[in-house]
């Protein structure tokens, strides 16, 4: 989601040839991200068809964040170099957020101020998950069937009680995701970015609104959000995991099919795909803001025309919260240098001893 966050090869942030693919992927979600946000705030038992949209685009779009994440960690062994990057890219900018945010919780809701970085609050659950990923990513690599392993660790976390803190249940529970991302080559994506895979994407969407609008309000939340088991939902343990895989398999389709559909050229949006840390942690404040004034108590009022007014809003606030000004204004909360004193500045290159040498070197 940031610029910060190291991106091998091609595609890199500050590389010439980064793909437009991406950055345009990476904007869109994050416009779908902002989107949803807006919409639970407005959906009521008369809102069938928004709660289907809404349930669409959850089944799909922290998905493939997640993925897309996975598949920019690749290259991750834990290098200082790299970790240097992750703490000052996805760390600090979490416990700097994680303090914003219960602030304005405070102020806006009246909640207890406690600042407490082991629960994450709101949205800031995604930059601790991106940490613990990514450490784990030499891990995945090293394993045969990672995305095997990855599943049965998903479905085994939500047959278990597991407490709050860092996440943990979306850690574990969208797992899959991350580490599928690992195992893509670019190739993996040129067959989507074809005719056919997008023609087969169009029924696809299609055929999910109307399901989704068929099932509606069900599936809940909690199902789609990954924080919940079994037990919390009072769901039988062989029916929740048949669910479980079920969502698996719609939601890897429905990446795909997203995917498909993302346009390959260079748009307006691309540039703002490269900094979507920035509308990512910046809009849920605003969300609180537009709570506290009564905005959604509004939108509720004026039906469907409002809910049209509030979507083009979400889009348009994603657009600005990703322009140089804002960036500019933000960049020491979103993308902090950390101290000298605490990280010490990266030293030159070893000499890369010979191969005989290597190889005497590492003889007992």
């Amino acid at each position: 989601m940031t610029s910060s966050t190291p991106h091998p090869g091609p595609g890199s942030p500050r590389t010439p040839d980064r793909s437009p693919f991406f950055d345009n992927a990476k904007f869109l979600l994050i416009a779908l991200v902002a989107l949803g946000h807006s919409w639970e705030q407005v959906i009521t038992p008369h809102t069938q068809a928004l709660r289907a949209l809404h349930n669409l685009v959850y089944a799909f779009h922290m998905p493939a964040f997640i993925l897309l994440s996975g598949y920019f960690s690749r290259s991750f062994t834990g290098r200082p170099d790299q970790i240097r990057r992750l703490l000052s890219g996805v760390l600090v900018p979490y416990l700097i957020f994680e303090t914003i945010y219960s602030l304005v919780y405070h102020w806006l809701r009246g909640t207890e101020l406690a600042i407490t970085p082991t629960s994450p609050t709101y949205l800031c659950w995604f930059l601790i998950a991106l940490f613990v990923w990514r450490l784990t990513t030499p891990v995945w690599n090293a394993v045969r069937h990672p995305v095997a392993i990855a599943v049965v660790v998903s479905l085994a976390a939500g047959t278990t009680v597991i407490g709050g803190d860092l996440a943990l249940p979306r850690v574990l529970m969208f797992l899959p995701y991350f580490v599928l991302g690992l195992r893509l080559r670019p190739e993996h994506f040129a067959r989507l970015r074809t005719r056919t895979a997008r023609r087969l994407a169009v029924p696809v969407f299609i055929g999910a609104l109307a399901l989704a609008y068929r099932l509606s309000p069900e599936p809940s939340d909690d199902w789609l959000s990954m924080d919940a088991g079994n037990v919390a939902l009072h769901v039988p343990l062989g029916r929740y995991l048949l669910l479980r895989l079920a969502l698996f398999a719609v939601s890897a389709l429905l990446v795909a099919s997203f995917l498909a559909l993302v346009p390959g050229r260079r748009l307006w949006i691309t540039a703002f795909g490269a900094v979507t840390l920035y509308p990512y942690l910046l809009h849920g404040i605003l969300l609180r803001v537009a709570e506290y004034y009564g905005v959604f108590r509004i939108v509720r009022q004026t039906g469907l025309s409002g809910q049209l007014v509030l979507s083009a809003v979400a889009v348009a606030v994603v657009a600005l919260l990703s322009t140089k000004p804002v960036r500019v204004l933000v960049r020491p909360l979103v993308e902090p240098r950390l101290p000298r004193w605490l990280v010490p500045e990266p030293q030159p290159p070893t000499p890369v001893a010979a191969p005989a040498e290597r190889e005497k070197s590492l003889v007992p």
